[in-house]
């Protein structure tokens, strides 16, 4: 592991400060148990990514291309230079050989993605790019550039064309809601995605306050000098034990369509990650290289994915996983909380029944 002293682009365009390369890392260092394991498993089966993207030949990547090129600015160094430099140097510092194409497209909405079914582009919005300052800029990059490495630009480029079809032919009963299957499905697995590129933006930008800053305008807009990020950290923590049983059941429906996480639930999960031994020792250099990655077990993502899922639930606060470990203890009380939770009774010794 070296020092990242310098962008990909002119010699006199370097960063403001030094940050570490990470040769030879694979992508497994970043990725979330749950996104790792999916994409192992999909990985081992043979010809599924061919199958996919026969699939994805209801929308022709060139044309896609075509129309960025049409109808977006492609940063260069005369375009765009500041991120046209930070796409280089993210790519520098997670050690991808391709830097990846990037497009700005004039919207007002704050967007940035990564599609693409051979070879990935990054798109941002001038959304993005007029909300977020430079180092808050760098972790969304970072961000995109983890995806097209981590392979999910199919994945997600899949997801936004099945997603149309859902809509064109919602007049058919059954086939909308085999599509639809298939979308929340792929949604469950981006939004853990979106956790993983989250660590992959703060390793190439290395500064878990710019990353955690721009969540916060994600949810805030640019109005920094009144919002704090550990005041946000607070209500992050507010939301995940808010309510009770009913709160924690709405909590699941709203997050269902959704393609990313909520803003708050990101921070809490990447300052969990910036303050963890695993991020500290990627630091150190002691991380997963993708030369090891032929030899990664399916049954040991499985596992870890298993591990996540359960230390999540254990360390929940949400009443609607307090009942889960409840059920999975064989806790007695679990038909009076249930009863208490819908009558109104939260105990305060008041009898529902008397009422």
């Amino acid at each position: 592991m070296t020092d990242s002293t310098r962008t990909a682009g002119p010699a006199d365009n370097v960063p403001g400060r030094r940050r570490q390369r990470f040769a030879g890392i694979s992508t497994r260092a970043w990725e979330h148990p749950a996104d790792r394991s999916a994409l192992v498993a999909l990985r081992k089966l043979t010809g599924f990514d061919d199958v996919l993207k026969k699939l994805a030949g209801l929308v022709s990547e060139r044309s896609v291309r075509l129309m960025f090129l049409a109808t977006a600015v492609k940063t260069s160094e005369r375009q765009y230079p500041e991120l046209y430099n930070m796409v280089r140097d993210a790519a520098y510092v997670l050690d991808l050989e391709q830097v990846p194409d990037l497009y700005v497209t004039q919207d007002p909405k704050v967007n940035a993605m990564c599609i693409g079914m051979d070879t990935p582009v990054i798109v941002v919005t001038t959304g993005l790019v007029e909300l977020l300052d430079e180092e808050e800029l760098r972790a969304v990059i970072g961000h995109e550039v983890g995806h097209a490495m981590s392979g999910h630009a199919v994945y997600r480029t899949m997801l936004l064309i099945l997603t149309n079809l859902a809509t064109r032919i919602g007049w058919i009963p059954l086939g909308n809601l085999a599509i639809m299957a298939l979308v929340t499905a792929l949604k469950e697995w981006f939004r853990k995605a979106e956790l993983s590129c989250d660590r992959a933006g703060l390793l190439v930008g290395q500064d878990p306050q710019a990353s955690m800053r721009g969540l916060m305008k994600l949810a805030g807009g640019h109005n920094l000098g009144e919002m704090n990020v550990d005041a946000f950290l607070e209500q992050a923590e507010e939301y995940e034990k808010a309510g009770d049983l009913r709160d924690g059941v709405l909590k699941l429906l709203q997050v269902l369509p959704q393609s990313h996480p909520f803003a708050v639930v990101r921070v809490a999960k990447l300052k969990q990650w910036s303050d963890s031994d695993e991020y500290r020792s990627i630091m150190a250099g002691a991380y997963p290289r993708r030369a090891d990655d032929p030899q990664a077990k399916v049954s040991d993502q499985w596992k870890a994915a298993a591990d996540s899922y359960g230390k999540s639930l254990k360390d929940s606060k949400d009443p609607l996983f307090t009942l889960i470990r409840d059920l999975a203890d064989g806790a007695g009380s679990v038909g009076s909380k249930l009863k208490d939770t819908f009558t109104g009774a939260r105990g305060n010794g008041q009898n529902p029944e008397a009422e």
